[in-house]
């Protein structure tokens, strides 16, 4: 083969996803070329563009432009290659048709200059030469069709540096004592695998610390006459006195950023906590003082309501009192007509003294209806719950909520906690209203759903639809308070219900109804029954709730006993006695089969 055929083949011209020729070449920044068509549709639809070849990822899709030099060579390749057979022996057989070339599918010399320019310079091929006096090695050896991969040794990375070439120095003559200096391959030589120079074909044995290259015993001579060189061995050993020093720093630079990216994470985790507890105190803080403002709205319009009945109580006993004087004065005026009609003046005489005296009436000329709604009172209380609310506002703006190990509401204080668990009830199941296939325990603390119905009695107290039961303790005044173990339970509804709920098939469990409680679906859909339906979003979710009832003030209140945060609090009013409600709702073939426990109230937190 000759020199030129042995770099130009049918592969250097082809894409490595069709297969063929390529058509519109195009670079990605990795350095691998594909058909500019291919790589398009190859990267069409992926989020990461990646390299067909070496994997390289790209976190935006390249733009990639047509390389018009290869364009130009793989255009001239397939003209060639049309003219029969690959490129290296069209140019193989274009060397030997003449000078002109062109005749017999040969390729003319200046086509092969153009092609050679065009190309990248191919590396020398890896053997090594034994240096003998007074020969000379012949220059036909060529590196093109060698992969550089597999020649070079690995205990010497140096001997991977590019050659710098220089153009082709003068012969020298025949009494230069380089001259009389050549490299022949032999066996011995070429087992070491050393790369040839280009210019001289000779081993590549030493190294220019000048110009930081490595050449062969002739270009030093010719080129690097006044540089500091040595033996690429002697420079490797001082390099590998310098690996060591290089790897430590590395590892140091490993330290630090593993070091940095424990930092961040720890912040990132700090962070969240952060935002557990501004969310959890916000909520708090907010659900208060909206509290606040509903139970202040009730109480004015339960004050206005009575100031409205008071006041037409008031005007309706004055219009009686104004309606029987009117009377009166009518039959004075009914009395004093017929006298004037009359004929027997004795009669007249007699009577008129008696009916022109005014009757005995009021003076309702200041007398007016009260018109005072009695509100002040209630809009005073307000604004000092808001005064005090944009106080906590300000403090929150300037220190932030409490530590995770602190009380997280300020408005939730610990002293508000233990009055809440003062009121601890003692609270135990009804077998009696407990659906069929619910399971009570012994000491009637805690129920689970079973896989069948049991055999119970069909009282009118139990429910045979839902499954749930009720408290045995009813409730008809007062503050009380009991806890419910929910953890690892994917659905459940715990609150109170009144006596008089329906219990017999579909159930409408809403307020309307007298069901107030709150509600877990699906581990993580957190809801209360009202009138539309309330989603509430927790984001700790509570492995105990907290249950408050308040009778006289009808509010129904629930806590998340483990984070201490108040979750939601019903408003309503109380006509009759109420029960505690439990449902564990079904067990889902086994993912929910966890009971609810009622656990005792710890006064001492």
């Amino acid at each position: 083969m000759s020199l030129h055929g042995s770099f130009l083949s049918d592969e250097q011209f082809q894409c490595s996803i069709c297969l063929d020729v390529f058509t519109n070449p195009s670079s990605t920044p990795c350095g691998h070329s594909f058909c500019m068509g291919c790589i398009s549709r190859y990267w069409d639809g992926l989020k990461v563009c990646q390299c067909p070849l070496c994997k390289k990822t790209f976190q935006k899709r390249p733009d990639l432009q047509i390389n018009r030099t290869l364009r130009e060579i793989t255009e001239q390749f397939r003209s060639v290659r049309g003219g029969g057979g690959g490129i290296g022996g069209g140019l193989a057989r274009g060397r030997r048709g003449g000078g002109g070339g062109g005749g017999d599918g040969g390729i003319p010399d200046t086509l092969f200059d153009e092609l050679k320019k065009k190309l990248p310079r191919p590396l020398p091929v890896m053997l090594t030469c034994e240096a003998q006096e007074g020969e000379s090695i012949p220059a036909t050896f060529s590196a093109v069709s060698t992969p550089l991969a597999s020649s070079v040794p690995n205990h010497s990375p140096i001997a991977l540096l590019n050659h710098t070439s220089k153009p082709p120095p003068p012969p020298f003559p025949s009494n230069h004592p380089r001259g009389r200096r050549r490299f022949t391959v032999s066996g011995a030589a070429s087992s070491q695998g050393l790369p040839l120079c280009e210019d001289h074909h000779r081993g590549i044995t030493i190294y220019c610390r000048t110009d930081q290259v490595c050449i062969c015993p002739e270009c030093e001579t010719e080129y690097h006459q006044d540089h500091d060189t040595v033996t690429i061995e002697d420079e490797w050993t001082e390099i590998k006195a310098q690996l060591s020093v290089s790897e430590q720093e590395i590892q140091e630079m490993i330290r630090q950023r593993m070091r940095k990216m424990e930092e961040i994470r720890t912040s990132v985790i700090e962070l969240g906590s952060a935002v557990e507890r501004e969310t959890a105190g916000s909520i708090c803080l907010f659900s208060a003082f909206i509290s606040a403002i509903e139970r202040s709205q009730v109480e004015l319009m339960e004050v206005m309501e009575m100031s409205r009945r008071a006041a037409e109580h008031q005007a309706d006993a004055m219009i009686r009192q104004l309606e029987l004087e009117v009377k009166e004065l009518r039959r004075r005026e009914s009395a004093l007509a017929e006298l004037a009609q009359s004929d027997n003046h004795i009669h007249c005489v007699k009577t008129f003294p008696i009916l022109c005296s005014p009757p005995p009436a009021k003076d309702w000329s200041a007398v007016s209806v009260n018109s005072d709604l009695g509100t002040g009172t209630i809009y005073r209380s307000l604004a000092e719950q808001v005064e005090r609310f944009h106080e906590e506002l300000k403090n929150i703006a300037e220190t932030g909520f409490p530590a995770p190990v602190l009380e997280p509401s300020p408005v939730r204080t610990q002293p508000r906690t233990k009055r809440l668990q003062e009121y601890a009830l003692d609270v135990t199941l009804d077998g009696h209203t407990a659906h069929p296939r619910l399971v009570l325990s012994v000491d009637l603390k805690s129920v689970k759903c079973g896989d069948r119905h049991q055999l119970v009695p069909d009282n009118l107290e139990r429910f045979d639809r839902v499954v749930c039961v009720l408290g045995r303790e009813m409730i008809s005044s007062g503050r009380h308070y009991w806890e419910v173990e929910v953890g690892g339970k994917t659905d459940w509804d715990l609150g109170v219900t009144r006596q008089s709920s329906n219990r017999k098939g579909k159930i409408e469990v809403t307020p309307s109804h007298g069901y107030w409680f709150l509600s877990l679906r699906d581990k993580n859909k957190y809801a209360f029954r009202t009138e539309p339906s309330t989603d509430v979003h927790l984001n700790l979710r509570p492995h105990k709730i907290g249950i408050f009832v308040d009778f006289e003030n009808g509010q129904v209140s629930f806590y998340n006993v483990d984070a201490k945060i108040h979750i939601y609090t019903f408003n309503d009013t109380f006509s009759e006695c109420i029960y505690p409600f439990f449902s564990p709702c079904t067990n889902k073939s086994g993912k929910n089969d966890l009971p609810l426990t009622i656990t005792p109230v710890d006064a001492s937190e």
